[in-house]
């Protein structure tokens, strides 16, 4: 470098900047810098590796904290509801509902709202088919509410829709199979997402 630059660097107050810019042309200083760089790198690279599937799950992580236990197990009773309902059945409808009563009142975490609990409570004294498929009509609303608040079970449970009993319920089919009209009309309803 020119003796003259030099000289009026080391007058200055850059001049332990100046130092640091110039070890950029030796040789060896080179080197060990470029090592520090990749390493540093390297570091950042493996820091990225490992926290960007942490970051990625956060949003499917919580859908699928929105779908265990209770929840899941109250949907499984709710489902088997729903499939004696469509078979104009009410032999074991008031098992499944106790059980999701149960489920729900047992629930440390108070996932779900109690009035689950006391929907699937009014469901299981259902005497008679028509006062069970009346009684189904709220708890099946809570559950899709419940589902929707907590943007869960897309793609696995689907919301149905009868026009003639103005009611909606929860399927895991793609094909209609409607437990408020039973074996009459068991493909009447739509289906809404």
């Amino acid at each position: 470098m020119n003796e003259e630059i030099v000289s009026h660097f080391k007058n200055c107050e850059g001049f332990s900047t100046f130092r640091r810019i110039k070890s950029w042309f030796k040789p060896k200083t080179r080197s060990k810098t470029m090592k520090s760089m990749k390493n540093t790198a390297r570091l950042f690279l493996a820091l990225a590796v490992v926290t960007a599937p942490a970051v990625s799950f956060s949003a499917e992580d919580k859908k699928m904290d929105a779908l265990m236990e209770p929840v899941k197990s109250v949907l499984d009773h709710y489902l088997a509801i729903q499939n004696d309902l469509a078979k104009d059945s009410i032999k074991g409808v008031d098992e499944h509902a106790n059980a999701i009563a149960k489920a729900v009142k047992s629930d440390d975490m108070k996932m779900l709202s109690p009035d689950v609990a006391a929907q699937a409570e009014t469901l299981a004294k259902a005497k008679d088919l028509k006062a069970a498929r009346e009684a189904d009509k709220p708890l099946s609303a809570s559950l899709i509410k419940y589902l929707k608040d907590n943007k869960a079970g897309k793609g696995v449970y689907h919301e149905a829709y009868c026009p003639m009993a103005k009611a909606s319920w929860l399927q895991t089919e793609k094909s209609i199979k409607n437990p408020y009209m039973g074996k009459a009309m068991l493909d009447c309803g739509e289906l809404r997402n």
